[in-house]
């Protein structure tokens, strides 16, 4: 039994701390606005007060937070509850400058840090299938080892340096896929309607064929039934293309599909879409 303390319980870190309590392991968890973490307690998890109350007594740390700002101020006011030796891994998607300084914060406070964001949305975590992109010391991989296998279909592990940023380098790259074929998706189904056909069509032409994809299977359905429940949100995918246009700058590396799809996503949160999934790209085809 791992002791786990799990701070962030939206859609995936919460999937990620039942697949946990289900293999046995002893969860905490600790969310900024606790109706969201406590339905965990019916799973089995202790439901804390404070990221120091949820650290204290954790072999492993982890954070499924919006950001490394966010993450950072966690930690920070869980400072009462750490010990030297737990393991933080940071599982969120962070940008690239900020590993270093949440790799400093662990330092300085005698944590073993591991940068291991997560690959995948609702239903992979929900179903431990996530992909995780690690990067961490060897003392940090013995402990993690179990807990990535319960939440990951696989983990790639990239560096023994979790300052490096390894995983969050690759988790920017794979998500900017993600993103920008949403985008393409939404405008190839957008563009059939507005000339005038039933937008199916374009799924029959594309279907079982080389361009075919189950990825857009689900997008493109999601799309064609207005079924934009959240499996990874507007807000979330707006914020993932300002990190990874960052990264891209200060790589020398343009990536013009990214930054129109943040266009895109923008004009959905002001048309009052953000907390849907980000199929809802869609919508920006069309006038508010």
């Amino acid at each position: 039994m791992t002791a786990v303390a799990m701070l962030g319980t939206g859609i995936m870190g919460a999937a990620m701390a039942r697949n946990l309590l289900k293999d046995g392991d002893r969860v905490t968890a600790w969310n900024r606005t606790r109706s969201r973490a406590e339905p965990l307690a019916g799973d089995g998890a202790t439901v804390a007060g404070s990221p120091a109350e949820a650290v204290a007594g954790a072999d492993v740390i982890i954070t499924m937070l919006n950001d490394g700002e966010t993450a950072l101020s966690v930690l920070a006011q869980a400072t009462p509850g750490l010990r030297p030796g737990q393991v933080w891994a940071q599982m969120g998607t962070v940008g690239v400058e900020d590993v270093p300084r949440l790799a400093a914060f662990a330092a300085e406070h005698g944590l073993v840090f591991a940068d291991a964001p997560v690959q995948g949305t609702k239903q992979p975590a929900e179903q431990g299938k996530l992909i995780v992109l690690a990067a961490g010391p060897e003392d940090a991989r013995t402990v993690l080892d179990p807990v990535f296998d319960t939440v990951g279909a696989r983990t790639h592990w990239l560096d023994e340096d979790g300052a490096s940023g390894a995983g969050t380098r690759l988790k920017l790259a794979a998500v900017s896929y993600a993103i920008s074929l949403t985008s393409v998706i939404a405008e190839s189904v957008a563009l059939t309607k507005g000339l005038g056909l039933d937008p199916a069509l374009f799924g029959e032409v594309v279907t079982g064929g080389p361009l075919d994809s189950v990825y857009l299977q689900v997008k493109m359905k999601a799309m064609l039934t207005d079924d934009f429940a959240p499996s990874f949100a507007v807000r979330n995918a707006e914020k993932n293309t300002r990190l990874i246009h960052d990264a891209a700058e200060s790589a020398g590396v343009r990536v013009d599909v990214n930054d129109a799809s943040g266009t895109r996503l923008r004009r959905v949160i002001e048309q009052g879409h953000g907390d849907e999934d980000m199929a809802a790209t869609y919508r920006a085809s069309f006038p508010s």
